[in-house]
This record gives C-alpha cells, structure tokens and sequence, in this order.
C-alpha cells in the first residue's frame, strides 16, 4: 500500500523529533505530505471549586503559555518537511486524552499512516499517563510506525 498522507504526533521532545525526520524521509521516499500534529492536555488538576483561589488571569496565562508552545512546537516540526520539500499541515487540538485525539486526527486528515516515537514524556507524567503510543497502535484503524 503505498502511503500518500503521514500524521506525526509530536510532543517537542527529542524521541519525537526522531519520529518526523523517520516520516520527512519516508514522505520524500513516497512523494507523500505531512501533518504535524500537537496534543495539547487538559489542565493536570481540576479548578473547580477553587475558583476563588486562583487569580484568573492566572489561568489565562496558563492557557495562552499552552497555545503558544503548540504553535512553537508545530512551527519547528513543519520547518524540519518543508526544509526537505515536503508538504506539511499543522493541527492542533486540547484534549484529555492524547492517544484519542491522535487517532481522531488521523480519521479527520485522511491520513494512512501515523508516525509517532514510541514514547515521549518523562518521570511522572509519563508514568501517570501511560503509553499513549500503546493506546494509538490499540485503537487506530490505520497502521502506525513506531520510532525508538
């Protein structure tokens, strides 16, 4: 099957950086696009309830600091396909849960193949979280490429 559209969920750490040149070559290979793709997660602790414990322009600053490290994140990856002369997108949703958003993404770009590194986030977080890569390569109806 040859592969005309790869999505590359990408985090902004290193294992992940490995992944989108694995994909730039692979799309150059097969005259495939790219579509960078960034998760952003919920805030790690409910506000609810706290309301008048937090500032709220805290909140805003927290979001916008998320936004614009997205885009920072989006911005360097699509610099890597398009220095190569491949075409790339970029998405990027808030979500709860990574690995779904990731497998949403795929169905909405059309893509056939997802490229993402076989694990991303360190100590603790990544403890709590899990192996998003597992839960994609579990729940995603197109093949995808694991990179170490």
């Amino acid at each position: 099957m040859p592969y005309r559209h790869l999505l590359v969920p990408t985090d902004g750490s290193e294992l992940s950086g490995k992944a989108l040149q694995q994909a730039v070559e692979l799309s150059q290979s097969l005259g495939a696009r790219l579509t960078v793709f960034h998760v952003q997660t919920n805030f790690p602790i409910s506000l609810v309830g706290v309301g008048e414990l937090v500032d709220p322009h805290t909140v805003d600053a927290l979001v916008t600091a998320a936004r614009d490290n997205a885009q920072q994140i989006l911005a360097e990856a699509a610099a890597v396909a398009q220095a190569a002369g491949v075409p790339c997108d970029q998405d990027t949703v808030v979500h709860a849960l990574p690995n779904a958003a990731i497998v949403e993404a795929a169905g909405r770009h059309g893509a056939d193949l997802i490229v993402m590194a076989s694990h991303g986030r360190r100590g603790l977080e990544g403890m709590l979280l899990g192996s998003e890569t597992h839960r994609v390569l579990t729940h995603s109806a197109c093949p995808v490429l694991v990179v170490r």
